[in-house]
């Protein structure tokens, strides 16, 4: 824990809060007048981690629908390529 005064607070605030979120510092105390008047702290990172697989079997994947999309997506870029032909684009 370090403790600074006011005036050395408020000329090094950017080395302090860098100090803090650093984490080479775990709380900075300013006081005023020679008595500890706040306390600072850094915000703990909320940010979840991420679990991979955590949905794992949870959904299932029909690989003959998934093929039978294909021929019906392609058979919609065939009729698409043959309209524009026939228009002369």
């Amino acid at each position: 824990m370090t403790q600074v005064n006011m005036h050395e607070a408020k000329t090094h605030l950017s080395r302090l809060v860098e100090a803090l979120v650093s984490g080479s510092e775990k709380e900075v105390t300013i006081s005023r007048n020679g008595r500890p008047a706040v306390r600072m702290i850094a915000i703990a990172n909320e940010r979840p981690k991420r679990v991979f697989g955590f949905a794992k079997g949870q959904f299932k994947f029909d690989y003959e629908a998934f093929k039978a999309l294909d021929a019906e997506v392609e058979a919609m870029f065939e009729e698409s390529i043959e309209r524009d032909r026939l228009r002369g684009w």
